[in-house]
Order: C-alpha cells, then structure tokens, then sequence
C-alpha cells in the first residue's frame, strides 16, 4: 500500500515563498510520474506540476515561471518550490502519483497567501 505524506503548507504574505515536501511509503520501486494538484474555492482539483523519474517536467500555465517542481528517485519524494505567492495560489495542495495502475493521493496540504 502506498501512502503519500506532504509537509510544508501554511500562510505567507503575497510575494513569499513555500517549499512542499511529499514523501511516498510502501514502494518497492522508482515511481513514474510524481505531480501535485491543487483543490482552491471552486473546489476543482487542477494539475499544477509533474515530473518523470526521467525528469521531464510539466507546468500549468498559471504557475510557470514561479513554482519548481523537483524529487529525490532514490527517496520517492517530490518538492514544490513556490515562489513569488499570490492570494490566487491559496488552495489545499495534493501530492498524487500512479503505481501499478492504481491513483495515490496524499492528505492534502493548505496553502493560504494574505494580500
């Protein structure tokens, strides 16, 4: 059973920066693609980052520029670097990824930028 662990949500000034941790647990092996969702007011769950084992990475438009998706292979864990925040961004943020054809999320971690 894989389980997703993130760390590193909280409530910074507009123009502040965060970095999320999201550690996987109970993989025998090198996940694929490791990415992180966000969940904001509208309660739609968009793709914000993703990353191959390969390093291939995959930004949303709206996040392009200000946010650095990153992981450690030998570890199975994920960063996001955000910085450059706005209240826009504030949202719960999920790590997600996909082993043995099953979807994995994590808990969920609130992100909240005060203008």
């Amino acid at each position: 059973q894989v389980q997703l662990v993130e760390s590193g949500g909280g409530l910074v000034q507009a123009g502040g920066s965060l970095r999320l941790s999201c550690a996987a647990s109970g993989v025998g092996f090198s996940l694929n693609v490791m990415a992180w969702y966000r969940q904001g007011p509208r309660n739609q769950r968009d793709l914000i980052a993703q990353m191959t084992r390969a390093g291939v990475t995959n930004y949303a438009d709206s996040v392009k520029g200000r946010f650095t998706i990153s992981r450690d292979n030998a570890k199975n864990t994920v960063y996001l670097q955000m910085n450059n925040l706005q209240p826009e961004d504030t949202a719960v943020y999920y790590c997600h990824t996909v082993a043995i054809g099953i979807n994995y999320w994590g808990q969920g971690t609130q992100v909240t930028v005060s203008s």
